[in-house]
């Protein structure tokens, strides 16, 4: 069970990661101060995401032996 709520939490911060740096992303082009080449799901935003994602994996609740 701790393995399934470890991998629920990642995928959770992995998606709430994705929207909220996408959301920033469309934010800084609305207001002309991140050059217009950068989208929204590029590298940066994804490997962000990613990062968060095994960050939250690391600190889910471990199983303890005995």
């Amino acid at each position: 069970m701790p393995e399934f709520v470890a991998t629920l939490l990642a995928a959770a911060a992995f998606c709430l990661a994705l929207i909220a740096l996408n959301a920033l992303t469309r934010l800084l082009i609305q207001s002309h101060l991140a050059p217009p080449d950068l989208g929204e799901s590029g590298f940066l935003q994804i490997g962000t995401a990613l990062v968060a994602a095994r960050v939250a994996y690391r600190r889910a609740p471990q199983r303890r032996p005995g």
